[in-house]
């Protein structure tokens, strides 16, 4: 067996897969099929200060190799969280990390101050990108200022590892990178979705009821990976790459590319067990080609 730790902030992940948020509920749906301790880590559904109901249905739409979603952030709120699911899931022994999203910056800052008092979530991923909220959730991401306002207070009261989820909707997600790394980010996750749309020709209407929505899957994985490679060389912070991986080997070009550790997503909506299957096929892979560690390869494209 090779040795597949990595690192990203202060914590130390048994191996570079981790789950993408909104993919995988809180993680305990999905304990019958895998054996969650297994995994680097585990990324929760989006987490807000309030509940929210989400966008109305229909919120999710088949693309070609991929899929388009406009679920909205449908959550009860940090204080069910809190009082609900983390004594349910602060046991798995795996990193457990919530994503933390918000319309304003104070909600941001409220929500990580309470996931901060909660001794066994080690990390938080701010979302500052996701295309599905009409008020703040996109602008956060799509300009340096913005991104590097949230990210500077949100580091004044979460003294944790803190990831940045980036948004793909700009011009040059190497400067967000650079924005968010300077106002204390210890790693930056990307891509978050890209934003899409469907229409139903016989309806002559479109399919969301937002209109438009994130795409992921497959599809998104070129346009994922040349953004990780671009961000790679443009900060100093690990990068946790996704976006499209559906295989070890999409795994493998993503840590080639410069990523530190990657997030599996929509293709746990199709393979239930994809992520141990992509940790057993990285390990295949540094066998197969006689490297004992991770992290010989990362970055090496």
């Amino acid at each position: 067996m090779a040795d597949l730790n990595v690192k990203i902030g202060s914590l130390t992940l048994k191996n570079p897969v981790m789950t993408a948020s909104g993919t995988f509920g809180y993680g305990l749906e999905f304990a019958d099929f895998i054996d969650l301790s297994r995994l680097g880590a585990i990324i929760v559904k989006g987490t807000t200060l309030h509940h929210r109901e989400g966008n109305p249905y229909p919120r999710m739409a088949e693309t070609p190799s991929g899929m388009l979603n406009a679920v909205g952030l449908q959550n009860k709120g940090v204080e069910y969280f809190i009082q609900k699911i983390y004594p349910e899931i602060k046991n798995i022994d795996t990193n457990m990390i919530v994503n933390v999203s918000g319309s304003t910056i104070d909600d941001y800052v409220a929500t990580s101050a309470k996931i901060a008092a909660l001794e066994k979530i080690p990390a938080i991923e701010l979302n500052i990108s996701c295309p599905n909220v009409k008020e703040g959730g996109m602008a956060f991401g799509t300009s340096c200022k913005s991104a590097g306002n949230v990210v500077k207070a949100v580091r004044q009261v979460y003294p944790g590892t803190l990831i940045v989820k980036l948004s793909p909707n700009v011009t040059d997600i190497a400067e967000i990178a650079r924005a968010v790394e300077a106002e204390g980010a210890d790693s930056v996750s990307l891509i978050n979705t890209l934003l899409g749309m469907a229409i139903d020709a016989e309806r002559r209407k479109p399919i969301l009821s937002t209109v438009t929505g994130g795409l992921s899957g497959a599809c998104v994985k070129p346009i994922a990976l040349r953004m990780v490679w671009q961000v790679a060389k443009a900060v100093k912070v690990p990068i946790i790459g996704l976006g499209g991986i559906m295989n070890a080997t999409d795994a493998v070009e993503f840590l080639l590319a410069g990523a530190t550790a990657v997030q599996i997503g929509t293709a746990n909506f199709i393979d239930p067990q994809i992520t141990i299957k992509v940790i057993d096929g990285i390990n295949g892979y540094l066998k197969r080609h006689g490297y004992n560690s991770v992290q010989e390869i990362i970055g090496l494209v």
